[in-house]
């Protein structure tokens, strides 16, 4: 009765290790495309040639001097005054297929990108947070045994005799 109960415990650390050591590979995978789109960004800035906070908003292009023009004078923050419609290769992730889309599409199209691996990225943390915390409280079993070991249990296949 007393080697089941903790072949259960057992089973279960192995369990929650294993959900751990994957949300750790799946955090390192998304910073990688985060820092692949970082480096994109980046490019297309210097090919604009401004930088993040180099062109001014409306409101301060408005304010700099007052003269009767336009109300607001739309200018992206990353094209600035690059031809917006200048054709730029992008190549979508997954796929080895490259498009031929305006400057201003594939810079919109990277920042959401971002955005969104940023957001997943915030949720991979908390969850492999949650999951180190729920290991941790797994009872006597998870304390006697090291990280070290979990590691291993997790990385064992079974091989038919």
């Amino acid at each position: 009765m007393d080697d089941t109960k903790s072949l259960n415990q057992f089973i279960e650390v192995e369990i929650e290790a294993e959900k751990l050591l994957l949300g750790r590979h799946e955090l390192v995978d998304i910073d990688r495309m985060r820092n692949g789109n970082r480096e994109a960004l980046t490019a297309l800035r210097k090919r604009a040639k401004t930088t993040k906070t180099s062109v001014p908003s409306p409101f301060e292009a408005l304010m700099k001097d007052i003269e009767p023009r336009p109300l607001v004078n739309e200018v992206c923050a990353t094209c600035g005054h690059h031809n917006a419609r200048e054709s730029t290769l992008l190549m979508f992730p997954g796929t080895d297929t490259f498009a031929t889309i305006p400057f201003h599409a594939a810079h919109t199209i990277l920042e959401e990108d971002q955005a969104r691996l940023d957001f997943d990225s915030k949720k991979l943390q908390s969850f492999v947070k949650e999951q180190s915390l729920i290991l941790s409280e797994k009872g006597a079993l998870s304390d006697k045994i090291g990280p070290g070991v979990l590691k291993s249990l997790v990385a064992l296949t079974d091989k038919p005799k």
